[in-house]
């Protein structure tokens, strides 16, 4: 695998971050560096979304033909790195990222036309809606229930989702239901779009350890999808689910992200004492966790950088995103854990309004990353759960990779 930039590369790196420089606002690098959860909140992801989407950079893991920059694996890697070293806000990926590739990749024609325009304008914002109370590791157990009319027109769903991210802010919801319950459990989903601003749906929410407002639970009873909403075919919503969550697993890079982050914990290091009258920086024990987690993230990017080589040769990315998932959850929760270390007591003050950017925010104490501190280290132990738990994702290693 040759990991050098050509020319062209470089000189594709270096018109990115010339746009970043000039069109990454202040307040919107000031929000995600003050937001502790994992998805951006809308008000500072959206302004971004408007910025990239105006430049016609919005859809840049997207083909030519759906909307998209159609740029190749090393510019969408190069992409992703200069926003992370940026400190741009992560973009929403429920909607560019996971629902998109099925609906350009299975869906018809109209859904398409229809759907891609909306994701790039933001006039729709998505959740997903996988889990459920009683099937989230376990997908296939799934009970809502999609039954079609007596006309073939509509299907009426009924049941609930849970864990359902920003579903209070969003207008439609991609989601899986049981279409046939009296088949092998994967071969009875479907996979539907819902309008959410319907009557039925209902959303209750759930407060984060941390006491961010960012999942929810979805209730769905009798409401109505036409079977237009449908993507691909009946029972075919496993196999779809599966391409998304490599989608999810895989389809972005995690290491650029944490090396920023990871790079921001050694500054606040540096301006601590270690209460020995030197600086914390310099402890031995301290540099010793650093330098693991700094050879964890560089093991990451090589690869998620193998995985993108193999889809520059028109490769799926295959199991192999597991491993970037079980690796990048556990290093996401262990960078969060040595900032919280770092701050020491000034960390672990637990503000308990939100949002902590703005001007309304509330004065943080020792600064805004003691305040944010406390919030996102809770809010990271939902990586080892969310987009399939670590022993989920360590049982596919050991079955699809390693053939045991």
């Amino acid at each position: 695998m040759d990991i050098e930039l050509s020319p062209e590369d470089l000189a594709f790196r270096d018109e990115v971050r010339a746009f970043l420089a000039e069109n990454l606002p202040q307040d919107v690098i000031d929000g995600a560096a003050a937001s502790p959860t994992v998805f951006v909140e809308p008000d500072i992801g959206q302004k971004w979304n408007a910025i990239l989407n105006a430049k016609g950079w919005l859809g840049y893991q997207w083909p030519v033909e759906a909307g998209g920059t159609g740029w190749s694996p090393v510019q969408r890697y190069i992409f992703e790195k200069e926003c992370a070293l940026a400190g741009a806000p992560n973009l929403t990926v429920l909607g560019l990222k996971l629902v998109a590739p099925v609906i350009y990749t299975f869906g018809t024609p109209d859904q398409k036309a229809t759907y891609l325009p909306r994701i790039l304008s933001g006039e729709d914002y998505w959740c997903q809606g996988f889990s459920e109370p009683g099937s989230g590791s376990d997908l296939a157990s799934l009970q809502t229930r999609a039954t079609l009319s007596a006309d073939g027109s509509h299907y009426v769903v009924n049941g609930s989702k849970i864990w359902t991210t920003h579903a209070h802010w969003a207008n439609r919801m991609f989601t899986l239901v049981r279409t046939n319950p009296d088949v092998k459990k994967q071969a009875g989903i479907s996979f539907l779009l819902i309008d959410m601003n319907q009557p039925g749906v209902s959303v209750r929410p759930i407060l984060t350890m941390a006491g961010d407002h960012e999942v929810n639970q979805v209730f769905l009873e009798d409401v109505k999808v036409p079977v237009q909403d449908r993507v691909g075919e009946e029972g075919d919503g496993w196999k779809l689910a599966k391409f998304l969550l490599e989608n999810e697993r895989g389809g972005s890079c995690h290491a650029p992200k944490l090396g920023y982050d990871l790079e921001q914990v050694e500054k606040i290091a540096a301006g601590q004492s270690d209460g020995h009258g030197g600086m914390l920086a310099d402890d031995r024990d301290w540099k010793r966790r650093v330098a693991k987690a700094r050879l964890g993230v560089l093991s990451l990017e090589m690869i998620e950088l193998k995985i993108l080589s193999e889809i520059a040769k028109g490769r799926p990315p295959g199991p192999q995103t597991s491993l970037c998932k079980l690796l990048a959850s556990n290093l996401r929760q262990e960078v969060d854990l040595l900032a919280l270390d770092a701050l020491g007591p000034a960390g672990l003050q637990l503000e308990s309004i939100r949002p902590l950017y703005g001007d309304n925010a509330p004065a943080p104490v020792h600064g805004k990353d003691a305040q944010v501190a406390a919030a996102r280290y809770l809010n990271s132990r939902a990586w080892t759960i969310f987009g399939g738990t670590n022993e989920v994702q360590s049982s596919i290693i050991a079955k699809t990779v390693l053939g045991l």
